[in-house]
């Protein structure tokens, strides 16, 4: 496990056991399915495991109180199995189902998040200046973010937060290229606070970073930079990490398709913590016409959109999009963004812009 001592703090509600004496025990812990989900990553399903009198630990996770059969000598009323012992801290023995476990010798497996890269925006090109890569149109990148459970505090990392990065705002991001440089904004963004925030820089401060990124790397007209600092104050003292946060503001902006759960983080074969597997795009329409397009093309019948551990995301060939019917799809959920918008509307809009930049700025 990397963070034992942040873990187990969590568990007990308490400081992080780097800062106070360690007892010999608190490498010890148990993880039960209470509530028959099929995981342990809900609150009270995992529990640091309780000394003993006898030198023992035991899971607190459905602990019961033993009964006396004759004096001094105890049964556990689930089971012959279970040996009943008393708390170090005093009281009656009680026994428990659920087994503890020496976190050093059986650790926590965690998956690391997808850090999928996407398509490189410029291939290899010859000495006529023509491509000599695969073209690719609307690609995405495999993502993922986490819903609660132990490694996020039991946060949402996944909660959609609003739409954030607009999509389709007419000229002011007409060009395919700048519609592109949104997402790799996000990218920057969402790296630079999540780099601050772990170098010791407050929430307040590492969002500042992130919005300072992302305003360098694209039209801040083409984002919602006063939602997006907020949003990134939120998510960073919830405990989620880098791809949570650019997934989530990519996915509430409506820019990806969610593939499935899967799990990301297991103690003896349960899971702790799961996290969904998205394919995230540069534009909402890019989404829209990948949604609707794959089922049209046979190449995409066999995988689909893979698995959500390993989400498939690539991009349409010129030949595939040129074989699709766009009389078959529907639209509307694009047109509704890209609809005319009044005069004041934009200065309006261009106002709290100039206003939130200003304010990252701190003028």
């Amino acid at each position: 496990m990397k963070r034992p001592s942040l873990l187990f703090a969590l568990l007990l509600g308490a400081a992080p056991l780097a800062t106070i004496p360690a007892p010999a025990f608190a490498a010890q812990m148990c993880a039960a399915d209470l509530n028959g989900n099929g995981d342990a990553s809900d609150p009270g399903e995992t529990a640091t495991c309780l000394p003993m009198q006898n030198g023992s630990v035991q899971c607190p996770l459905q602990a019961a109180l033993c009964t006396v059969n004759a004096p001094g000598v105890y049964a556990c009323p689930l089971g012959a199995q279970y040996p009943c012992a008393a708390p170090a801290s005093g009281g009656a023995p009680t026994c428990s189902p659920n087994a503890c476990q020496d976190t050093a010798a059986t650790p926590i497996v965690e998956e690391p998040p997808l850090n999928d890269p996407g398509v490189p925006a410029d291939g290899a090109v010859d000495a006529n200046g023509n491509c000599t890569a695969n073209i690719e149109i609307f690609s995405g990148r495999a993502m993922r973010c986490r819903p609660p459970g132990l490694f996020t505090t039991f946060s949402n990392c996944c909660k959609d937060k609003g739409k954030i990065v607009k999509d389709g705002m007419g000229s002011s991001i007409g060009s395919i290229g700048t519609k592109i440089a949104v997402a790799k904004g996000v990218l920057s963004g969402m790296k630079a606070a999540y780099v601050a925030f772990k170098a010791g820089a407050t929430a307040s401060e590492a969002a500042s970073a992130g919005a300072h990124a992302i305003i360098a790397g694209i039209d801040p007209t083409s984002i919602a930079i006063s939602l997006a600092i907020n949003f990134m104050i939120e998510v960073l003292l919830q405990g989620c990490d880098q791809e949570d946060m650019e997934t989530g503001m990519l996915r509430g902006s409506g820019m990806c398709h969610e593939v499935g759960s899967y799990c990301t983080a297991k103690f003896l074969g349960i899971c702790l913590q799961k996290a969904k597997g998205h394919c995230c795009f540069n534009t909402k329409l890019g989404r829209i016409i990948q949604e609707q397009g794959r089922p049209q093309l046979k190449s995409f019948n066999a995988v689909g959109w893979g698995t959500p551990k390993a989400p498939y995301c690539r991009g349409l060939t010129p030949d595939e999009f040129q074989a699709l019917d766009f009389s078959k799809m529907d639209l509307s959920e694009y047109y509704s963004d890209i609809e005319a918008r009044t005069q004041g509307q934009i200065q309006v809009d261009m106002k709290d812009k100039i206003d939130a930049y200003m304010q990252v700025l701190g003028k």
